[in-house]
């Protein structure tokens, strides 16, 4: 694996109004909403930033509008960009190969991103994908 980047970084929320009040109210990071999702893309210092709401990570993540109860939710998500669709894929290999257990495997989002996605220890979801518009 050849990680060339954190991809972004999105706090995973239940209470995306006072998430919103303090990274873009108060802290004043120019985030932009999209159907709920607030984001900012191409920030010095990293790729992207944003405010997941939990229900949203959890549709993402197994087509539902809940977070199951028997995976403990996560806080957080980093992504880690690859160089291709098919890295991605390798990424799962190698890591499930040193005993990791995926959420879901790599696919294709709606949005045109791979990504592959588990749990870290600290119940952070990880992400290993790849962005066409990060390559572009």
């Amino acid at each position: 694996m050849d990680i060339k980047l954190i991809a972004g970084y999105a706090v995973i929320t239940k209470t995306p109004e006072e998430s919103a009040k303090l990274y873009r109210d108060d802290l004043g990071l120019p985030l932009q909403e999209k159907e709920q999702y607030l984001s900012m893309d191409k920030f010095t210092g990293s790729k992207h930033f944003g405010i997941w709401p939990l229900d949203m990570a959890a549709k993402s993540c197994f087509g539902a509008k809940r977070w199951p109860e028997n995976i403990p939710q996560p806080t957080s998500t980093i992504e880690y960009e690859l160089d291709s669709p098919s890295a991605v894929a390798e990424a799962v290999s190698e890591m499930e190969e040193k005993g990791y257990t995926f959420i879901h495997g790599a696919r294709e989002e709606p949005w045109g991103q791979t990504v592959a996605r588990l749990l870290s220890p600290e119940n952070i979801l990880i992400g290993f994908s790849f962005s066409p518009w990060f390559h572009e």
